[in-house]
């Protein structure tokens, strides 16, 4: 409602004349209208971020380069929209927070490219095919949720192995607590959290 108001109010704008008063008084009311819209945005990023941070003792999520997405006209005003990279940052922090675990996954990644069923890889897949079909699990599968399970996976991989992606479990602890998640997986040799935890 607040976008359509502001649509009406530009349009307002576009047709008064320089230099008056209506001119001036129509600015005022778009940039307060336009304010509203980025507190609305960032009261939702807020709630969101800290319902998902108390529901979940790991966060995974892919590290998206959202300043080569913005380049993408036809995607450009949804993504800016969205927020994306001030959201990570809130699950980020809040995370920290409350020492659990926040793993950014490579962008590079083929999240989309993989069934999550089966492992089939797909090919020629174009930005318009929301819907993939698993010739070996004989099932259409939702292009959105399959990268999202499959996130989740590598992330979870990447923390079962101990990798050096896990480093950043050191700075998610607070008060002496460290994530629930850590008695979760057997620490090895070389494994970047053994020390803290041990």
């Amino acid at each position: 409602m607040l976008k359509s108001y502001r649509a009406v109010l530009k349009q307002k704008l576009a047709r008064a004349k320089d230099g008056s008063n209506t001119r001036k008084k129509i600015k005022r009311l778009v940039a307060r209208v336009q304010s509203r819209i980025a507190r609305c945005r960032e009261d939702f990023l807020h709630k969101l971020s800290r319902k998902i941070v108390n529901d979940n003792q790991v966060i995974v999520v892919e590290n998206l380069a959202v300043k080569n997405m913005v380049k993408n006209h036809n995607l450009a005003k949804a993504i800016s929209d969205c927020g994306w990279g001030i959201f990570c940052t809130m699950l980020s922090y809040k995370a920290k927070m409350e020492g659990k675990v926040y793993l950014e996954v490579d962008r590079f990644f083929p999240s989309s490219r993989i069934s999550h069923l089966t492992g089939y890889r797909f090919t020629d897949l174009k930005l318009s095919d929301r819907m993939l079909y698993d010739p070996i699990a004989e099932k259409w599968i939702d292009r959105d949720i399959n990268a999202a399970i499959n996130i989740k996976n590598e992330g979870l991989r990447i923390l079962s192995l101990g990798t050096s992606d896990t480093a950043n479990l050191r700075e998610n602890k607070t008060g002496g607590k460290t994530s629930v998640l850590l008695d979760a997986f057997p620490l090895e040799d070389g494994n970047p959290v053994s020390d803290e935890v041990g």
